[in-house]
């Protein structure tokens, strides 16, 4: 095991601020992977084909990378408006076991606290160890500020 690696326990990177903008339109925005890009503050999505909106756990949407890959990404919480999160996996492979995850609180009717997180305590591929360590908290609130600026510009 690599020395420069947290400890498992320690393998979850969050960061949060608040948006203001309604909880249901940031949702609208997470929820369609063909919007995902345009938000990526990791710059690691290139599309998604449309008319993939998540809608339930056990839904699978699609994503290609801009490295040219294809991931699948399995869908395991859905709550419509505050809580959505997804296992992605190589196109026709089972998910790694790492996760990413979107949490909304209405602090008021256009205010929302929007927190996103990324936990890779189960992730069991060595090889994804280091890009999973890449991951801080900043690089996370680089996809919340970029959500932010379409969310309250309301496009």
């Amino acid at each position: 095991m690599d020395a420069s690696l947290p400890p498992v326990s320690e393998r979850i990177v969050t960061a949060e601020r608040t948006v203001r903008a309604p909880a249901s339109e940031i949702f609208a925005l997470i929820a369609d992977p063909a919007r995902q890009p345009e938000w990526d503050g990791n710059d690691n999505l290139a599309e998604a084909p449309a008319g993939q909106r998540v809608t339930s756990v056990g839904d699978v949407f699609t994503m290609e990378l801009t490295n040219g890959q294809r991931r699948e990404n399995h869908v395991v919480e859905f709550e419509e408006a505050e809580r959505i999160a997804w296992l992605p996996a190589p196109a026709g492979e089972e998910p790694r076991g790492h996760l990413w995850r979107w949490e909304l609180e209405p602090h008021s009717q256009d205010t929302t606290l929007v927190r996103h997180t990324y936990d890779w305590r189960q992730l069991a591929d060595e090889s994804r160890f280091a890009r999973a360590n890449w991951h801080t908290p900043e690089r996370l609130m680089g996809s919340i500020d970029r959500l932010a600026v379409l969310a309250e510009s309301g496009r």
